[in-house]
């Protein structure tokens, strides 16, 4: 997985939940020791990303810390309005 795979798995697990997956954006914002993923869906969308009790994104926060680790990154994943 290339660095640039971090935020299609992103896309990739964001699409797979929404019902608007066209409106699912994805940037990645490269800092010095941490990359910030920014995850944008529709407004609508916006419960089913974060789940209930912020479960679904605290699983795709796991999901992606597992594989920014096996390329020894850090990575942090921003659900943003």
């Amino acid at each position: 997985m290339s660095d640039t795979g971090l935020k299609e798995l992103v896309e990739f697990m964001a699409k797979s939940l929404v019902d608007s997956p066209d409106e699912v954006e994805v940037n990645e914002i490269a800092g010095e020791q941490t990359t910030v993923v920014e995850l944008k869906v529709a407004k609508s969308d916006l419960g089913k990303v974060i789940g209930k009790q912020g479960r679904t994104a605290k699983s795709m926060r796991t999901i992606l810390n597992a594989a920014s680790t096996k390329l020894q990154k850090r990575s942090v994943l921003e659900i943003v309005e």
